[in-house]
C-alpha cells in the first residue's frame, strides 16, 4: 500500500471545522475548485463521503464525526512538534544528564558543577561515568549526553566538539621529597622513580619523547590507570607523578608540584555531544554551565 497524503490531515480537519468546501477553501486560501479536488482525494482515501449534502449546505457523516476529535488532536500535535521548543523553565526541568569524563575531571570540576546546576535547575541530576577509552560509541547510542577529554584520531568525525581549556603536564612529589629541596634539571627529574599513567598500559609518551631528545629516559616504576591513582602513591611514597596541571588542581591538595624542566606538548580538554541533542535547550544549558566552570577554575 502507498502511504497517503499526511497534508489532507490539514485538510481534513478544516473541512469538519467548517462544514463548507467554501469556508474550508477561504480559510486554506485555496479555489473552490482545488478544495473541492481535495475532499474528492480524501473520500477516496478514507473510503467514507464524509461530507453530503442536506439542502444547501453539507453535513458530515457519522464517520466524519467519529474523525473530527482525532484529527483535531493530530493536527495540533504535528504543528506542537514543528514549533520551536518553548523557552526552558529550569525550575521545573527533571532531567538526568550522563557525562563521560577523562579521570580527575570529577574530583576537581564535579563540586562546582553540581552546586551551579543544583542552585538553577534543582530537579536535575548529573550521572558521572569514568571514561575508560576514546570509544565514541556510547555518545553516538545515547547513552551519554556529554564526554571530556582531549580530542584524538579516533574520535567520531559527526560528533561536535567545543574546547574547554588548554592544560599543561606538570611534576607532583609528596611535600618533604627530595625534588622539592633542589633546582630541578631534566637530569634530576630523570634520574627520579616515576609513575606512568595510561589506560591502555603504554609505558611511554610525550614527556618521555621529550626526554628523549634530550638523551635522557625517566624510569618507570609502575604503571596506573588514572591520574588520583597516581597521585595517591606519590602522596605515600618518594615516587613522582607528572599529571596535567589544571585537570587535577583539587587532587593535589598538600602536595609540591612543579613545572617540567623541559619543554612538552600543550593539551586541549573539550567538551563533546552528539548533534542529535544540540539544539536541544536544556543541553544547551548545561553545556554553557560545564563551560563556566572550568573558566572560572584557573
Amino acid at each position: 500500500m502507498s502511504r497517503p497524503d499526511l497534508n489532507l490531515l490539514f485538510t481534513l480537519d478544516v473541512l469538519l471545522a467548517e462544514g463548507s468546501v467554501a469556508g474550508a477553501a477561504r480559510r486554506l486560501r485555496l479555489s473552490p475548485s482545488a478544495m473541492s479536488r481535495a475532499l474528492a482525494r480524501l473520500r477516496e482515501t478514507t473510503g467514507d463521503p464524509l461530507l453530503v449534502r442536506a439542502g444547501r449546505g453539507l453535513v458530515p457523516t457519522p464517520r466524519a464525526i467519529e474523525l473530527r476529535e482525532r484529527v483535531a488532536q493530530l493536527v495540533q500535535d504535528s504543528e506542537a512538534v514543528l514549533r520551536p521548543a518553548e523557552k526552558l523553565n529550569l525550575a521545573q526541568l527533571v532531567r538526568t544528564f550522563t557525562l563521560r569524563t577523562s579521570e580527575g575531571f570529577v574530583e576537581n570540576f564535579g563540586p562546582d558543577l553540581i552546586a551551579r546546576v543544583g542552585a538553577e535547575a534543582p530537579g536535575v541530576r548529573l550521572c558521572f561515568v569514568q571514561k575508560a577509552d576514546k570509544d565514541s560509541k556510547p555518545l553516538r547510542d545515547g547513552l551519554v549526553d556529554l564526554e571530556t577529554g582531549v580530542v584524538g584520531q579516533t574520535t567520531a568525525p559527526e560528533l561536535r566538539v567545543q574546547a574547554l581549556f588548554r592544560d599543561r603536564f606538570i611534576g607532583v612529589v609528596r611535600i618533604g621529597h627530595p625534588l622539592s629541596q633542589v633546582e630541578l634539571t631534566p637530569s634530576r627529574y630523570a634520574a627520579g622513580r616515576h609513575i606512568y599513567v595510561s589506560r591502555q598500559g603504554r609505558d611511554k609518551g610525550p614527556i618521555d619523547e621529550a626526554l628523549a631528545a634530550l638523551g635522557l629516559e625517566r624510569k618507570i616504576v609502575t604503571i596506573v590507570g588514572g591520574f588520583s591513582t597516581a597521585l595517591a602513591l606519590a602522596r605515600a611514597s618518594d615516587l613522582i607523578a607528572s599529571v596535567p596541571e589544571r585537570h587535577t588542581g583539587n587532587l593535589r591538595a598538600g602536595m609540591h608540584g612543579f613545572p617540567l624542566p623541559f619543554a612538552t606538548p600543550e593539551i586541549t580538554v573539550s567538551l563533546l555531544w552528539h548533534p542529535r541533542l544540540d539544539a536541544d535547550p536544556a543541553h544547551r544549558w548545561l553545556r554553557a554551565q560545564v563551560r563556566d566552570v572550568c573558566a572560572a577554575l584557573r
